[in-house]
């Protein structure tokens, strides 16, 4: 009985050996979330969600910390020189970490050398809106409108550097037309002077014009995702309306800084896809335009990468600058 008891031990212990493990006593102490935007912005929204339903399951608080500044850098910058512990994470999307790397002069931190790269999140597309009096009813038609006069249309978006104003940037080059670009900071002034007549048209987070597009005071003419919302499924996408391969996401994804133990990222990567994959989570995003998307961290760091590349030719095409 002895020698088959102590078999049965060894035989766990290698089994428990070659399977996943997670870090000892981890989380034993508050969790700090770093949202480097403003209060009720996107990223700060699912921060909040997402923080919420991770201190349920792990068992531990998670608190957000919302550090706007200089498009996000001030938030990310703190969260890159933070303990590489597991105890500071971070939430944050294209421009801060795919976008900021060309547009930037310098940057304080290198988004694949300074961070290990838990999960992407989730993704948000643009939209393409302007006044229903606008001679253009679709993207092609808009298109024509601007070949027609060059230089005479413009584009609103919710900031220099944004996805918005990227997402307009790669739609002149890949469309062949000369319109000129309008930041506002923040979407509010924006959708105040389109719906004054003011600009042409304007490229906002979708969910911020939904309530006007259903109220009929705005048009959505396209959706700049590969693929159409589920929020607006029968409004049609930039590439299948004239445009092949046009692709513009504002995607979201959750890190912690570089030299994090592996056991930790794992830990955080499957508590992560635990929490999104919950009812309450899934239809609180779901129900404010939120696609979930969740990877894993090798696939997240892919994806960064293509990501960075792919803009930095958009920026260096287009001239953009953060100034």
């Amino acid at each position: 009985m002895r020698s088959r008891a102590g078999a049965f031990v060894v035989a766990c212990a290698l089994a428990l050996a070659a399977a996943p493990s997670f870090p000892q006593g981890y989380p034993a102490k508050s969790i700090h979330l770093i949202a480097p935007w403003p209060p009720t912005g996107t990223v700060d929204i699912l921060a909040r969600t997402l923080g919420q339903k991770l201190s349920e399951n792990m068992a531990q608080p998670v608190l957000i910390e919302n550090r706007a500044g200089a498009n996000g850098i001030i938030g990310s910058e703190a969260a890159a020189k933070a303990p590489p512990d597991g105890y500071t994470l971070l939430v944050d999307n294209i421009t801060g970490h795919a976008i900021n790397a060309t547009l930037q002069a310098k940057m304080p931190f290198d988004s694949q050398r300074d961070f290990a790269h838990i999960s992407l999140l989730a993704w948000v597309p643009d939209g393409v809106v302007s006044l229903p009096s606008l001679p253009a009813k679709d993207i092609r038609e808009l298109i024509a409108l601007a070949k027609a006069k060059p230089g005479q249309l413009t584009y609103a978006s919710f900031g220099i550097g944004s996805s918005a104003h990227l997402a307009g940037e790669l739609f002149k080059i890949m469309a062949g037309v000369d319109m000129l670009h309008i930041p506002y900071k923040g979407g509010q002034p924006a959708i105040a002077d389109l719906l004054a007549g003011q600009v042409s048209i304007y490229i906002p987070v979708l969910p911020s014009v939904v309530p006007l597009v259903k109220a009929d005071r705005l048009r959505l003419l396209a959706v700049t995702s590969a693929h159409r919302s589920s929020a607006m499924p029968d409004t049609p996408t930039i590439a299948e309306s004239g445009l092949p391969g046009f692709e513009a996401s504002n995607w979201f994804g959750l890190m912690t800084p570089a030299g994090t133990p592996p056991d930790v990222v794992s830990r955080l990567n499957a508590e992560t896809a635990k929490a999104l994959q919950a009812p309450e989570v899934r239809e609180r995003l779901a129900s404010l335009g939120f696609e979930i998307q969740v990877s894993t961290p090798q696939e997240f760091t892919a994806f960064l990468k293509s990501e960075t590349e792919k803009w930095a030719k958009v920026v260096k095409a287009s001239g953009a600058r953060a100034d």
